[in-house]
């Protein structure tokens, strides 16, 4: 299916240091590609670079064919690229279904004077977005928690919400930033299991995770930085065998249990 993403000698300097340098990749159509490596090592700034939250000092992104390079976060989304953030952000004094309708209005038509007089517009934009709603809360398993405050669900509710928001969007791409972070381990499988139905009903997922089970688990493909650079790219398998890989990150025990 071709690349979806393709990242091309990206990097961003703040002051003298490269958080992130010269990077280059690709994420293939369809795929779940993991961003692995030290706290440090440039993952979420890539993140902020990939949606407009940050400039890069040089290089490129470009959307299949499309450069979105330094685009607003709102562009991106609007083309099709949505992400999760490491510290959960919600609506937290509404209800878990407006936190929904209100990230969908993205994908609607109606502006202030529709509002403002109910034209039928509205009305039936309305009718979109709860019905987008309730789809996206059966699809995260929320639906029973729909007229709660978000405040008030537990943690891993409200990251199961967060990815909602994304989600709720319509991506094709979809920029996961440790999404299991806080979960205990039965957890972790309920949250691993959503990404891979959202992966089935045709979405791209990049994934940041620091739980190593997991990202073996999940992962078609893995890239590994350190200090900003690119260290190792490829399968689980091959990655988790990389001396420079175990060096950095993993770990001289790694794989030893």
């Amino acid at each position: 299916m071709g690349a979806i993403l393709t990242i091309q000698g990206l990097t961003r300097f703040f002051g003298g240091l490269a958080a992130v340098m010269d990077l280059s990749f690709q994420v293939q159509s369809g795929e779940i590609l993991s961003l692995i490596g030290p706290n440090g090592a440039g993952k979420t700034t890539v993140f902020n670079l990939i949606t407009g939250t940050l400039l890069p000092t040089q290089g490129k992104v470009l959307l299949k064919d499309h450069e979105i390079t330094g685009l607003r976060p709102y562009k991106t989304t609007a083309l099709g690229v949505a992400r999760t953030f490491q510290t959960t952000s919600l609506f937290y004094d509404e209800t878990v279904i407006d936190n929904l309708i209100v990230s969908y209005r993205c994908r609607t038509r109606m502006g202030f004077w529709d509002a403002l007089i109910h034209t039928s517009r509205s009305r039936k934009d309305e009718r979109r977005c709860r019905q987008k709603a309730e789809e996206t809360l059966e699809f995260i398993g929320l639906m029973e928690r729909a007229s709660e405050l978000a405040r008030n669900i537990p943690q891993e509710s409200q990251k199961r919400l967060a990815l909602g928001l994304a989600l709720v969007t319509e991506p094709k791409l979809l920029l996961l930033d440790e999404p299991m972070g806080g979960l205990a381990e039965e957890e972790n499988i309920g949250m691993m299991a959503i990404i891979q139905k959202v992966r089935a009903s045709g979405i791209t997922v990049l994934l940041i995770e620091h739980k190593m089970k997991i990202v073996m688990n999940i992962s078609d493909r893995i890239i590994v930085l350190n200090y900003g650079q690119k260290i190792a790219e490829g399968l689980p398998q091959e990655v988790g065998r990389n001396s420079a890989v175990i060096e950095a990150y993993l770990g001289a025990g790694y794989g030893e249990n």
